[in-house]
């Protein structure tokens, strides 16, 4: 689930910290969830390994109590920020993912999907040129083709 909140745009962060503390705000203004616990789980997934996916786009994801769908936040930064990338290159594409602690089927479906949209270079250039968090929010919950394979 994506709701049109939880998509920004012309956002500023310094880095990765600041990426996923403004995550965290949005998963509490928009899901109603802790974002201090929305933080932490962030933060410890980073620890095992960067979510930097390449291409200049990230996918941190987490597990919490308490939801019982999969949600999404999407950040389009302003300027690129170092992020671990597994291709060492900064990202401006930033979509957070919290799933449900107990369902890891949707998760993993969930980040799919993503990875697939993340990875069409078509998608990423859509995204950057979008003009607002309207455009990027229409682009993000459009029907694809891609997601019906």
């Amino acid at each position: 689930m994506l709701v049109d909140g939880a998509v920004r745009s012309g956002v500023i962060c310094s880095n990765k910290t600041a990426i996923l503390a403004e995550l965290s705000k949005l998963a509490a203004d928009n899901y109603g969830l802790d974002a201090k616990a929305v933080q932490e789980g962030l933060e410890e997934r980073e620890h095992l390994g960067a979510t930097g996916f390449g291409g200049g786009s990230a996918i941190p994801h987490t597990k919490i109590k308490g939801l019982s769908v999969p949600v999404g936040l999407f950040l389009r930064l302003d300027n690129p920020v170092a992020y671990d990338a597994v291709d060492d290159e900064p990202v401006d594409l930033v979509f957070g993912l919290i799933s449900p602690a107990h369902d890891g089927a949707a998760h993993l479906r969930a980040l799919a999907e993503i990875s697939r949209m993340l990875r069409d270079e078509d998608s990423c250039s859509h995204l950057r040129g979008a003009q607002d968090a309207a455009a990027l929010f229409a682009l993000l919950t459009m029907p694809q083709e891609r997601n019906a394979a």
